[in-house]
């Protein structure tokens, strides 16, 4: 049997799946009570909501980069069992949908932090051989963190006033089911033929000190 966490750890968690399920601004004696402890002891750990909410953040950032490295290093087959561990993930989802769904500074904070680790994992996979290099590595892994948050943005869980977790891995099975194959060929097989528009792109003054990508998918 799997040893009981400490209350730090199961304050933490609770705190995920509570604040997916109703929204950041759910009472801390529901978090508390979730975690079997007393409020006076998430303040004891954390001190305040927003230093709660800041632990979240970074939980959520972990996990996230945990598991693209995962796939970095370990390519398809780690990726379909990622898929199949949707349970797993269901609390961080929520939790990143709650709080892109709430906006503001701290929103904006989360994004450009999945941005920069998302150059990193990209970067190890270029490394490995499973990526392209880029003119402009950190643009692009801004793009593609800002399309994928912004498509979990647009779906219907996170914008009710309950999310039911027990209920997401469902729906994240479904929604990358749908998601994948397009986007696996749009990244595998171009949309565009030729590099027709990129190379009229960067003959004009804007893109002309966009300078092509070294074979390790560094800048000259």
């Amino acid at each position: 049997m799997e040893p009981r966490p400490p209350a730090e750890e199961r304050i933490l968690r609770a705190a995920l799946r509570r604040f997916a399920v109703d929204g950041l601004a759910a009472p801390l004696r529901a978090v508390a009570q979730d975690a079997g402890v007393s409020a006076g002891l998430i303040i004891h750990h954390y001190g305040s909501r927003d230093q709660l909410l800041a632990s979240c953040d970074r939980r959520a950032l972990e996990v996230t980069r945990e598991q693209k490295l995962e796939v970095m290093a370990g390519g398809s087959g780690v990726m379909l069992a990622q898929m199949a561990e949707a349970e797993r993930y269901a609390p961080i989802v929520g939790y990143v949908l709650r709080r892109l769904q709430a906006g503001g500074p701290l929103a904006h904070q989360l994004v450009g932090r999945f941005v920069a680790d998302a150059q990193e994992y990209i970067e190890q996979g270029v490394r490995a051989g499973l990526i392209t290099p880029s003119r402009d590595p950190a643009a692009r892994a801004r793009v593609l963190i800002e399309m994928t948050l912004g498509a979990l943005l647009l779906q219907l869980p996170a914008q009710r006033e309950h999310l039911d977790l027990e209920e997401l891995p469902a729906w994240l099975r479904a929604y990358s089911e749908a998601l994948l194959p397009p986007v696996l060929e749009l990244y595998t097989e171009p949309l565009l033929a030729d590099s027709s528009m990129l190379d009229a792109y960067l003959a004009t003054d804007q893109g002309s000190t966009a300078a092509p990508p070294t074979t390790d998918g560094r800048m000259p």
